[in-house]
């Protein structure tokens, strides 16, 4: 099988994650895609990040109607900070005769040198770019050249789709007592606005 992996904070997940991932399966001729909130995210300031358990229950909501997507809570019992690393090595064991894609940006890729273990990441799994507005394409296609020469990674560019909503904005408006309709599924916006988040 092939097999999408798409890590984030998802703080919270919105339409925008969701309608890259399904253009990405099809695209990608994914079987299905594994959504892996992060527990402790190293790269994050952690005080605007919330509890994992909501952020994990969220996804799960989100996803539900999606039978190619499935929810992974690894990272979120790990109880420390969360590496990339680790969770590729728990994949692998877990899915040891399927091929592993994971779906990152194109801003991820360019700081790819800053994770752990980034050279080990590159030689164990394929990657998925999904390209996004903004960035110079040369600029881009130089470091996947540069990446796939110095390490054998194996680096796909895909154009996605421009969709411009982000968590840090659904996060503002909803701190501005503004209405996040459309930007995320319903019953993500009916969960944030009973449990009073975000503001």
């Amino acid at each position: 099988m092939k097999i999408g992996i798409m890590g984030g904070t998802f703080n919270p997940i919105h339409h925008g994650h969701l309608i890259l991932s399904e253009y990405i399966r099809i695209g990608a001729d994914l079987d299905k895609i594994i959504f892996i909130p992060t527990g402790i995210p190293p790269h994050k300031d952690n005080q605007a990040v919330l509890d994992s358990q909501i952020r994990l229950e969220m996804v799960a909501l989100a996803i539900r109607e999606n039978p190619y997507f499935i929810c992974s809570d690894m990272e979120v019992v790990r109880k420390k900070l969360s590496y990339t690393i680790d969770t590729v090595n728990e994949l692998k064991e877990i899915y040891r005769d399927d091929d592993l894609y994971m779906i990152i940006g194109t801003d991820t890729l360019l700081s790819l040198h800053t994770w752990k273990d980034y050279e080990r990441i590159l030689s164990m799994i394929n990657i998925i770019v999904a390209d996004r507005l903004g960035l110079d394409r040369k600029r881009v296609d130089k470091r996947i050249e540069e990446l796939t020469r110095r390490y054998g990674a194996s680096i796909i560019s895909m154009d996605s789709p421009v969709i411009d909503i982000s968590s840090t904005l659904i996060r503002e408006r909803l701190k501005k007592g503004l209405s996040i309709k459309y930007l995320v599924p319903e019953v993500v916006e009916d969960y944030i606005l009973k449990n009073n988040l975000y503001r």
